[in-house]
């Protein structure tokens, strides 16, 4: 079956079509996907902002109304849309559900922020003079995703963009169309006006590149690789553009001497090979002090022989497949990488043999390998983690903050002096004490530092400093 983009309220077919294929298992295309070109785009970019003065002054019992229906639809449907995300992305059935209740809840959650919309009516300090100062939407928006939470991470960029009374030009990650296409046939049915939200699937170096350029998009929101965020950047501000960014990681969790091992080994596992390690927000350095350095290399190896692998939609399996061939040969070659530098091999290093064919990879741990090796600074994004023994906690805080990146950072503790040290000095937008690094709300804000974000923050009321602008009035 053919899915086609969705521009100015009406289906258009693509200027060709891609195979969406299982990576649990190759034989199984789930169907074929419309690929934009340029004047595509073009057109949805048009629609966009033909429907805004219109859209960002309607009321907004209208915006919450459709927002919410929007969400309801999703969460009812939970289980055929886990269904699907599982099928293209590889994240296990119940990740994959809980993902789409994400999404749904998101949903509902700008629904209501519509009706709460704020500003501030303050004195000037000129007699006989008021000031308000309110919030405007920002105007056409495109959204750029990535391929790891192919349903909750749109949903995060779309809510808020329709919320706040801008319009959306939305381009999905290739690999993961259908999930986005799911969610554009919910959108397309909810009450929204025509080109409100338009969706453009394709490569991004024709789709994405498209939208940044073009002078008629007010802002750019994007996830993905640091590389490509950077040149989203440079172009959006040549041209001034708002421009928000959500890049890589390499994200620390600390265990500590006085940890709980069980706790400690656990939330390692989930932060490190949990959604097959495939999370911006997953660690892949576990620093641990030195006087629990030998028991918990020795528990993790012990749990992870109990960690199934399998396709994503078998009962009783905790890690799918790896995304594609391409990813799969990238945590290969890490893993070749971290035998190279030195590093001992503990768990996994090699393909699993699954009943299907796919892109099946052992969770990988490495040990006795130190800051400086490649697996200890660049981001894998698979499910390769290493340990590395630090003397004690400064050592442990200094070494986790000793990276380009800033978005997650955990620790495993059971004191409250350092437990409070750090949440104070973890140089990351977010900070984890005895819980996995990977795991968020989605009514509190998403982000990071240094080279893991740009821009203001995503998710919950801050969603808000990115999707409007401000404007102060003056009153005599």
């Amino acid at each position: 079956m053919r899915y086609d983009n969705y521009i100015g309220g009406e289906w258009v077919a693509g200027a060709g079509y891609s195979a969406n294929i299982n990576p649990s298992d190759l034989k199984d295309a789930i169907g074929e996907y419309a690929q934009a070109d340029a004047a595509q785009v073009a057109q949805a970019i048009a629609a966009a902002r033909a429907a805004f003065p219109a859209w960002s002054t309607s009321g907004i019992q209208a915006r919450s109304d459709a927002l919410d229906k929007v969400g309801s639809e999703i969460l009812a449907r939970r289980e055929e849309l886990g269904t699907l995300l599982a099928r293209e992305e590889g994240k296990t059935l119940p990740e994959a559900i809980g993902e789409v209740s994400r999404a749904g809840n998101i949903f509902k959650f700008f629904a209501g922020e519509c009706l709460r919309l704020a500003g501030e009516v303050l004195p000037s300090v000129r007699p006989g003079v008021s000031v308000e100062v309110t919030r405007e939407p920002l105007g056409v928006i495109g959204l750029i995703t990535p391929w790891n939470f192919p349903i909750a991470i749109p949903a995060w960029k779309i809510a808020p963009a329709l919320a706040y009374g801008n319009c959306v030009v939305f381009k999905p990650a290739d690999l993961v169309p259908g999930c986005a296409w799911a969610l554009a046939e919910i959108i397309s049915r909810a009450g929204f006006p025509a080109g409100v939200f338009n969706l453009v699937m394709g490569a991004g170096r024709v789709v994405g590149e498209a939208m940044v350029e073009n002078a008629a998009v007010d802002g750019i929101s994007f996830t993905g690789s640091v590389g490509v965020g950077r040149a989203i950047a440079a172009k959006c501000v040549a041209r001034g553009a708002k421009v928000q960014l959500e890049m890589g990681g390499k994200n620390p969790q600390i265990i500590l001497d006085d940890a709980d091992l069980k706790t400690a080994v656990e939330l390692a596992v989930q932060s490190a090979f949990y959604s097959t390690g495939q999370r911006c927000t997953a660690s892949s350095r576990l620093i641990v002090t030195a006087g629990i350095h030998d028991r918990f290399v020795e528990a993790m190896a012990e749990r992870m022989k109990s960690i199934k692998v399998g396709h994503a939609l078998k009962a009783g399996i905790d890690i799918g497949p790896v995304v594609s061939q391409a990813q799969l040969e990238q945590d290969l070659r890490y893993i070749d990488i971290g035998q190279g530098e030195g590093a001992r091999l503990v768990s996994g290093g090699g393909l699993v043999t699954c009943d299907t064919e796919g892109y099946f990879l052992a969770p990988t741990l490495f040990a006795d390998s130190s800051a400086d090796m490649r697996i200890s600074r660049e981001e894998i994004f698979g499910p390769v983690a290493n340990v590395v023994r630090v003397a004690d906690y400064e050592a442990a805080l200094a070494m986790a903050n000793d990276t380009e990146f800033g978005l997650s950072a955990g620790i495993a503790t059971t004191s409250l002096k350092y437990a409070n040290h750090f949440k104070r000095h973890a140089q990351a937008g977010m900070v984890m004490v005895n819980l996995p690094t990977a795991g968020v709300d989605y009514h509190v804000p998403f982000g990071g530092r240094k080279g893991s974000s740009y821009g203001p923050r995503e998710q919950g009321r801050y969603a808000a400093e990115f999707y409007t602008t401000v404007k102060t009035t003056y009153i005599g």
